[in-house]
């Protein structure tokens, strides 16, 4: 269970707290002193700390100092009824995670303990190689998430990580949808000599273009309508850290400029801010998109997308690497009865034959997402064939279809289209006219359902992830 230590002299806030995060499902330790917080942590382990600002005794900055001293790597979340820009860039520059005024804004409240929870997730959780798992003891090995596979292409990989996760160069992480990215990313945080500092993952698909330089600069109190106080960057946030840009490819030309900055000088501005500042963070980047098509169409920066690339790592999908598949089951079935306590001893040959010959357009994700489902049906102690539901089996019956008319109609308009086709071509069919049809049929569809991919996959007789593979395939 994630637990949360507090440390304020306010019993009366320690109450609120308390109830707040226990109705969430944390596990919540709280102290009224400096001191007796710095015993509690000596003796045990947390995931966040909130710490008061202003206490009897010791500080809640001078605490701050004595945890990072202590080389205690959990977050700390400062709490302070006095919100000033020199509070909060003091305990930033002493390593806090983030700081919170008082009275709280809950949802405030909730988004930052939530973030705060998630980097020390990330920075806790050591990856390690294949070759790494003999140095350790099962117990050590708990704690690990493993990247897993012995094919040449992995093992590519496995020796471009080792040779460019110690020195402080940007990396460009690229491969399809589920191919694990951000734990080839969490890799070469865990190898590098910034694994004591912040590991921070920015998915850029899912911040609002209107919040995204904020999140990412920070903002002075008044720059906007509703900046009450100065509000601390996930790039200052980060300094001697590591940031993560997952999804790069979706980040607005506008933000690119910014971020070009940031990488080339090592300073930045606040919005609605003066003063430079100068910050030393290591970029690494991933993307499912062909940044160079990206670059060609003015989608992306040609700039900041070889100031990204100057290491490359390529994962490969899973279908070019199928003789992995045993190995990722035994992990992934080990992982998962431990976590839903079964007692699965291995899994039938047929069930592994049926995983080999899928095509799996969802990669590693798709396959992890099959076997805990496997895991959680089946009873006994083996998983059997009929445990694997495989996306296409899943799909429901298509409605009733006309095949005989279907096909009439598209031969008369094919019989019209074809001549035009050939004469566009000087006579000669374009190579790639199948795969012309297949994204200008997706397309179509697409638009059709409203982008609903459900839709349009039930529409189009595919599944889900064929269908996104498609759209990833197509740049649509």
């Amino acid at each position: 269970m994630t637990r949360i230590l507090i440390v304020d002299d306010d019993e009366g806030l320690i109450h609120f707290l308390s109830r707040f995060f226990s109705k969430q499902g944390y596990d919540v330790a709280a102290c009224t002193d400096a001191s007796s917080g710095l015993n509690m942590l000596t003796e045990d382990q947390f995931d966040l700390i909130l710490l008061d600002y202003k206490m009897p005794g010791l500080s809640g900055l001078d605490t701050l100092k004595e945890i990072r001293r202590l080389q205690v790597r959990t977050p700390v979340i400062v709490m302070t009824a006095y919100g000033t820009t020199e509070t909060a860039i003091e305990a930033m520059k002493l390593g806090a995670y983030d700081y919170l005024l008082k009275p709280f804004d809950r949802a405030e409240l909730k988004r930052i303990v939530v973030d705060a929870l998630e980097v020390n997730r990330l920075m806790k959780e050591v990856v390690s190689f294949p070759s790494e798992l003999i140095k350790v003891s099962p117990a050590e090995s708990k704690g690990m998430v493993q990247i897993i596979g012995n094919h040449r292409k992995m093992q590519e990989v496995y020796k471009l990580i080792g040779q460019i996760a110690s020195k402080d160069v940007t990396v460009l992480i690229t491969g399809e949808s589920g191919t694990g990215k951000e734990i080839a990313a969490g890799a070469i945080y865990h190898h590098s000599h910034r694994r004591d500092k912040p590991f921070l993952t920015i998915n850029c698909a899912a911040i609002p273009d209107t919040l995204f330089e904020s999140e990412l600069f920070g903002y002075e109190r008044g720059a906007f309508t509703g900046a009450e106080h100065t509000h601390i960057g996930k790039f200052e946030r980060c300094d001697k850290g590591t940031i993560f840009f997952d999804e790069i490819g979706d980040m607005s030309l506008s933000t690119q400029a910014k971020v070009l900055r940031v990488l080339q000088e090592g300073e930045l501005e606040r919005l609605g801010g003066t003063e430079t500042i100068k910050v030393d963070v290591r970029t690494i980047a991933a993307t499912n998109k062909n940044l160079e098509q990206a670059v060609e169409k003015g989608k992306f920066r040609e700039d900041l997308y070889w100031r990204l690339k100057i290491i490359s790592i390529q994962l490969p999908p899973l279908r070019e690497r199928l003789e992995d598949i045993p190995a990722l089951l035994d992990y992934f079935v080990g992982r998962f009865s431990q976590q839903y306590h079964k007692s699965i001893r291995y899994v039938a040959d047929e069930a592994i034959q049926k995983l080999k010959s899928h095509t799996w357009p969802g990669n590693v994700r798709e396959l992890k997402n099959c076997i805990r489902r496997a895991v959680l049906l089946s009873s006994g102690d083996v998983v059997l064939n009929e445990h694997i539901k495989l996306e296409a089996e899943t799909q429901g019956p298509l409605e009733t279809v006309n095949h005989e008319e279907l096909r009439s109609k598209l031969k008369d308009k094919l019989d019209d289209l074809v001549p035009h086709i050939l004469q566009l071509s000087n006579q000669k069919a374009h190579a790639n006219i199948i795969e012309l049809v297949e994204e200008l049929l997706i397309s179509r569809a697409l638009e059709a359902c409203g982008n609903n991919q459900v839709k349009a996959a039930k529409l189009l007789g595919i599944s889900r992830n064929t269908l996104r593979h498609r759209i990833k395939k197509y740049n649509l």
